[in-house]
């Protein structure tokens, strides 16, 4: 079985848009392929910033003969039904074959595909593919009508195996497919043939060209690691940075530059922000003090001078980015340390909804807000509305205009340069987490209460105004603000309603979300959520928990199964019967000694049970609730509910309807799968 090489050789790809289009360029040419019968053994696409790599082993050298049969419409059947039969299997009426079915006699085709050579098939699916492929943006050049990313110049395309190697015959747009490629721009451009995959990565390697986005990204990182130990520093780990980087250059060098000392005192977050949005540069921290000294800067060539002229261009560049960030730090901490007063005053001109105010009207909200949650999670309510009413004060600075990715973060450095508590000025910072499912949560008393006042804020707002989020689009992040809630709430295990009517049904399909996540059962939490106090997440999550770890047991296993056994056998007597059986059931009606025995259980566990509720001791509740297990089975096994005598079997229903009654006082069991 041949191997298939493809290279689509071009100008530079950008790279954000590399690992996707390696990934559309293998799932095209080989669903092309399959589908036309070629099958293969493995398939693996690679991407650097001139050319898009696919390399499929096992292929099979021709598509196999196939036989297809399909029935047609019966022989009776109005003329249009039959041409449009023809036309679908591509043959004529003579073609067809009648044959006997149950509801008449039936036209059949035979459908034949004889086997096609591998190549014929390549060059249709790559012509194809290329026609069709799906880039973001896609550009014309020359007098050619052809779309790709970037000026396409070459298509490598040669299958082989162990006779050797040839091309695949292929031309799009007066491309002609061929055996050679191309190496690095500068260091290595000439043009040369290679023979298969491993020979074709070896030849790049040799022209200065790594094919492996994840080698280039690996010996980026390494390199300038040890540049960075070498002269007492560390690297500031930017894994989005590092994926970027290893898309620009096809041969990566790493340089290390020096930041000018007039921006070293710059806020570290302003050096790295401006350094990484506008240079792409890797920031240096010097361990010791915290400070970002140094940059890291990858280029695409090895020089004569080991990069001096590359370095010296970069930091004059970078010295004119940073004195643009220093003026705007200057400039914003004059305005700090008169007070923020102003910054907050300038948010009224700022619309933050047209149906919900200005970004001060919605700050008001928040302040009042969060005074009111602060006793709640042991804040002072005087400080939580002082640290509300700044803590978005710095979205009208210079700094935070230029870079709003540092929004909170400034204005944690602005509240401190106008004299206010650490404790206050932290919340400008904290009260936006959590951002995403893996950031930290607010814990100290005033940041949690503002945190929670924002988000809080945020829902009721847009439920008001009937902007709720549909299918997959949520343009105001409500479900991030719902996990916001749920997360500080649970993490800070803070006793408090979430909210009411819609809102909180909103909150629990998020929660419902979050605890599948951790390996809950949907069931186990549409229990617990049918309990009262559900709008209190940390007890209804903590029911959830205990419910949960119940299940998993024995006990907890086969007594669901008893209570679904009790409960079916109850609602299908109440509904012949017209009644509800729930009454207290009588002992002095028992009969059998294990519904005796049944009874005293019950009248043994059920105020325990009451008291492990009310306490909130879910987990005790259960495991009082498994010594039931026992006399129920017993029951079920010796006893049977509907006896001829009628005051037995209503005192044994009723005794089923307490069976019911003492589980759901712990959890609504009949929610339960099983």
């Amino acid at each position: 079985m041949p191997d298939l090489l493809i290279e689509l050789f071009s100008e530079e790809i950008p790279a954000r848009m590399q690992r996707k289009a390696a990934d559309d360029l293998r799932k095209m040419v080989t669903d092309g392929l399959v589908e036309a019968g070629l099958t293969y053994g493995g398939a693996a696409a690679f991407a650097t910033p001139r050319r898009l790599t696919l390399a499929i082993d096992g292929l099979l050298a021709e598509a196999p003969r196939t036989v297809e049969e399909r029935k047609g419409p019966r022989v009776d059947a109005p003329e249009k039904a039959l041409e449009g039969f023809l036309r679908g299997v591509g043959l004529t009426r003579d073609d067809l074959e009648v044959r006997d079915d149950k509801k008449g006699q039936v036209y059949f085709a035979k459908i034949v595909q004889e086997g096609r050579p591998a190549a014929g098939i390549i060059a249709e699916v790559l012509d194809s593919t290329i026609r069709n492929f799906p880039w973001p943006k896609s550009m014309r050049w020359g007098t050619g009508s052809l779309k790709w990313v970037r000026p396409l110049h070459a298509i490598l395309t040669i299958l082989s195996d162990e006779a050797g190697a040839v091309i695949v015959p292929f031309e799009v747009d007066g491309i002609t497919a061929g055996d050679t490629t191309f190496g690095h721009r500068f260091m290595a451009p000439a043009q040369f043939a290679v023979t298969d995959f491993e020979d074709y990565e070896a030849k790049l390697k040799r022209a200065h060209v790594v094919l492996r986005s994840d080698e280039r990204a690996e010996q980026i990182w390494n390199d300038a690691e040890q540049i960075a130990f070498a002269q007492g520093l560390e690297l500031v780990e930017d894994k989005a940075l590092l994926a970027e980087v290893s898309g620009l250059v096809e041969w990566p060098v790493v340089l290390m530059g020096e930041i000018g000392a007039d921006f070293l005192e710059l806020p570290p977050e302003v050096l790295q922000t401006s350094m990484r949005e506008h240079q792409k540069f890797f920031s240096v921290r010097n361990p010791k003090t915290a400070r970002i000294e140094k940059y890291v800067t990858v280029a695409n060539r090895e020089t004569a001078d080991n990069g001096a002229t590359i370095l010296a261009g970069n930091s004059k560049v970078l010295a004119a980015r940073l004195s643009d960030a220093k003026f705007f730090w200057e400039n914003d901490l004059r305005v700090a340390k008169d007070g923020m007063e102003a910054w907050v005053d300038k948010l009224g001109n700022v619309t933050f909804h047209n149906k919900l105010g200005t970004q001060k009207e919605r700050i008001d909200r928040i302040a009042a807000l969060a005074r009111e949650i602060a006793p709640k999670v042991g804040a002072d309510p005087d400080l939580a509305e002082k640290a509300a009413r700044i803590a978005k004060a710095d979205l009208s600075s210079e700094m935070v205009y230029e870079f709003p990715e540092l929004q909170g973060v400034m204005g944690k450095y602005y509240a401190k340069a106008s004299g206010l508590p650490d404790a206050v000025a932290d919340v400008a910072e904290l009260h936006y987490a959590p951002l995403g499912p893996s950031d930290d949560v607010p814990s100290e008393p005033l940041s949690v209460a503002v945190a929670l006042a924002d988000k809080i804020d945020t829902l009721t707002g847009f439920w008001a105004i009937d902007e709720k989020p549909t299918g997959s689009k949520d343009p105001f992040a409500l479900r991030r603000a719902a996990l916001g809630v749920i997360r500080i709430v649970l993490e800070n295990d803070i006793r408090m309603s979430a909210a009411d009517g819609d809102l909180l049904a909103f909150i629990h399909d998020r929660l419902k979300v979050y605890l599948r996540d951790q390996g809950v059962r949907h069931d186990v939490i549409d229990a617990s959520i049918a309990m009262p106090g559900s709008d209190d997440l940390t007890l209804l999550v903590k029911r959830t928990r205990a419910l949960q770890d119940f299940l998993d047991t024995e006990d907890g296993e086969n007594l669901l199964q008893g209570f679904k056994r009790a409960n079916n056998i109850l609602a299908a007597e109440e509904k012949k019967d017209g009644i509800e059986y729930s009454l207290d059931p009588d002992p002095k009606f028992a009969e059998e000694a294990s519904e005796k025995a049944l009874f005293a259980a019950l009248d043994k566990a059920q105020p325990d049970i009451s008291k492990a509720v009310s306490d909130e001791d879910f987990a005790k509740a259960m495991g009082v609730m498994a010594s039931l297990r026992a006399p129920i089975d017993a029951f079920f096994e010796a006893v049977q509910v509907n006896t001829k005598n009628d005051v037995v079997r209503r005192n044994r229903l009723c005794l089923l309807n307490r069976i019911r009654t003492v589980m759901n006082s712990v959890a609504a069991f009949s929610a339960l799968d099983g």
